[in-house]
């Protein structure tokens, strides 16, 4: 059995916010992992290849095959997809249509997905319904115009966020990741490349709660999972194939740490307050848009006072803020916005499942645990 196909080395090196930092450092480094592999004899057997955010290429007329590798990068690109090409290796492209949506207020939003009615995008003959195939296109153009027109593409990186902003939602995630699916199982490719599916792999498997929040708070929110292994959203694997929740999940106590009915909102130490849990925590889901962005002022306080409570597990003294909190066992959660509850990571006596789920720990084991009884499919 096969258990590593390929080694990423690095991961979107060539951003532009890098400012160049990793420029001369990327080849040689794919060429040593490429060396130490055919030196334990596993030249054949696993490839290398490099992850690389969409922005390595663009288009100055704005359809796909004005398509060509941006002019700082130009000659580096070629170095790399040369060496890829002559060890049989594919090249790595994260796409994310989702960011198209997010980075432009007139992007037309049925263009993001797989069923869109708006104009497309003519190209010649060739017209785009959506920026998916317009975005990985754009790529076969550039790999033509510099003699690589049968590069073998994966796409590492695609999905959709499903909090942090007015668009991410677990419809539009479902509605985005259901129609990639369903393109998969039709063995359906783009317009350049109609018959030669790429391999696509679904970002992300649970949310992370650490991540960077730079290029927003969405940067949270891809899993398609909770934390705890509960499904988001119900995606048809085909064949009547769906996903699977995680099983045998231990949770623990179900209590809240909320804002004190006492409390005032114009307690001077509230701002304060709010501010140490999210520092520690992870409150992205009160922002603009997002599912507890509806909340009032107690309901935010007691939200972030939460998260932190759970971040911690529940642990004595997690739910002291200056006299302002209080333990509750009545669920506060409101509509959309979830009130977490953390898994427990002890060996304890099984508990009652809650209805809601928790907070996201990158420390603790709900990878193993969502892992375990998850898809068991390979997008091939």
């Amino acid at each position: 059995m096969e258990f590593f196909r390929y080694i990423a080395v690095g991961n979107e090196p060539f951003l532009k916010t890098y400012n160049g930092t990793y420029l001369n450092s990327t080849l040689p480094a794919l060429q040593n992992i490429q060396a130490a592999l055919i030196k334990a004899g596993l030249g054949r057997q696993v490839k290398v290849t490099i992850p690389l955010n969409a922005d390595i290429y663009q288009t100055e007329s704005g359809i796909p095959s004005g398509g060509n590798f941006r002019s700082d990068i130009h000659d580096l690109m070629i170095s790399i997809i040369k060496f890829l090409s002559n060890n049989d290796a594919p090249l790595t492209i994260n796409i994310y249509p989702f960011l198209s949506l997010y980075d432009d207020p007139h992007f037309p939003i049925d263009y993001a997905f797989f069923s869109s009615t708006s104009s497309p995008v003519v190209d010649g003959p060739i017209s785009y319904t959506n920026v998916f195939d317009a975005n990985f296109d754009t790529l076969i153009w550039a790999l033509e115009k510099n003699g690589f027109a049968s590069l073998p593409i994966i796409v590492g990186e695609v999905g959709w966020p499903t909090d942090g902003d007015i668009n991410a939602n677990n419809d539009n995630a479902r509605k985005f990741n259901q129609g990639l699916i369903d393109r998969i199982i039709q063995g359906q490719g783009t317009p350049k490349r109609p018959r030669t599916l790429p391999e696509i792999y679904v970002f992300a498997l649970v949310d992370e709660d650490a991540k960077s929040i730079q290029p927003g708070n969405f940067e949270r929110h891809w899993g398609i999972f909770h934390y705890d292994g509960t499904i988001k959203y119900r995606l048809d694997l085909g064949n009547n194939r769906t996903l699977m929740p995680a099983k045998g999940v231990r949770y623990l106590a179900r209590q809240w740490c909320i804002m004190a009915p006492e409390a005032s909102v114009l307690d001077p130490n509230l701002p304060i307050s709010i501010n140490d849990a999210c520092t520690y925590a992870d409150c992205t889901s009160l922002g603009y848009g997002s599912s507890c962005g509806g909340l009032d002022a107690r309901g935010n306080a007691s939200y972030a006072f939460n998260i932190y409570y759970q971040t911690l597990n529940q642990q004595k003294g997690a739910c002291q803020f200056s006299n302002l909190s209080a333990i509750t066992t009545v669920d506060p959660s409101q509509d959309s916005c979830r009130f977490d509850i953390m898994i427990d990571l002890g060996k304890h006596e099984q508990s009652t499942r809650p209805t809601t789920s928790s907070v996201g720990c990158k420390q603790n084991k709900v990878l193993t645990l969502a892992l375990v009884s998850l898809l068991n499919i390979c997008f091939l």
